[in-house]
C-alpha cells in the first residue's frame, strides 16, 4: 500500500449533518480510509466536515486532514481532522491541495466548489501535475457536462482528450471502486509521481503529526 496515497474531496459548507448528499460524502471517505487513503478537505463544515468525519470513522492509520482558509465570516475548523494548516491566500490553499492529493473528488457544492473544480482541471490540462482523476460526484453535475460538451467543446475552445480525466459516478460506491482501481494500476507505473512531494514541508514542517501526538 501507497501509505501516502490522497484524495481531495471538495463540497459544500452549507450542506448540513442528515442531508442525504452529507451521508454520502461521509460513506465514500470512510470507505476510502478503511483503504488506507488519507482524506483533504478544507477543513470546514457540510461536506469537508462529513468526509472529514467519515475519514475518522474508519479508525485506520489514514490521517484526516483539513486546509482551512481564513474568511471574513470566521469558518471554523471541524472537529475531525489529525492534521489541519490555515491559509490566507486561496491561492496558496488551491495549489497545496493539488500538490498533496492524487485524486479529486467534486461532490455537490456551489462557486467555491467549482473553482476548485477547474483549478485543478486547468493544472491537469496544461500539465502543470501529474495526471490526476478528478471525479464529479452525484446528479448535479450532469448538465454542467452537457454544457461543458454541447456549447464549450462544440466550439472547440477545448479538445476531447480535455475531458480524460474526468469521470462522473452518481453511486458513492462506485466511487470508492473507481480510485482503488485507479491507485492499483498507478502502482504498476514507474516512475510513480508524487504530487505532495515538493509542498510536503509547508504542511508538515516537523513530520507529518497528529493533533494527539
Amino acid at each position: 500500500m501507497d501509505t501516502h496515497y490522497r484524495v481531495a474531496i471538495f463540497g459544500s459548507a452549507r450542506i448540513k449533518e442528515g442531508d442525504k448528499d452529507y451521508h454520502d460524502v461521509f460513506e465514500i471517505a470512510r470507505g476510502l480510509a478503511e483503504e488506507g487513503f488519507d482524506i483533504v478537505t478544507g477543513g470546514g463544515p457540510g461536506l469537508m466536515q462529513a468526509a472529514n468525519a467519515g475519514s475518522q470513522s474508519a479508525h485506520s492509520e489514514t490521517h484526516s486532514i483539513g486546509l482551512n482558509i481564513r474568511l471574513s465570516r470566521e469558518q471554523e475548523p471541524n472537529k475531525f481532522l489529525n492534521i489541519k494548516q490555515e491559509f490566507s491566500s486561496f491561492s496558496n490553499r488551491l495549489d497545496t491541495f493539488m500538490a498533496l492529493s492524487d485524486a479529486v473528488i467534486v461532490a455537490p457544492g456551489g462557486i467555491g466548489t467549482l473553482l476548485e473544480l477547474f483549478y485543478a482541471w486547468q493544472l491537469v490540462q496544461v500539465e502543470d501535475i501529474c495526471k490526476t482523476p478528478i471525479i464529479l460526484f452525484g446528479a448535479i453535475w450532469t448538465n454542467l457536462l452537457l454544457w461543458l460538451e454541447t456549447e464549450v467543446m462544440a466550439q472547440k475552445l477545448f479538445n476531447k482528450n480535455d475531458l480524460q480525466m474526468i469521470f462522473h459516478v452518481i453511486d458513492p460506491e462506485e466511487v470508492v471502486e473507481l480510485i482503488k482501481k485507479i491507485h492499483t494500476d498507478r502502482l504498476q507505473e514507474e516512475p510513480v509521481c508524487k504530487n505532495f512531494a515538493q509542498y510536503r514541508k509547508k504542511l508538515f514542517p516537523n513530520g507529518e503529526q497528529t493533533k494527539n501526538q
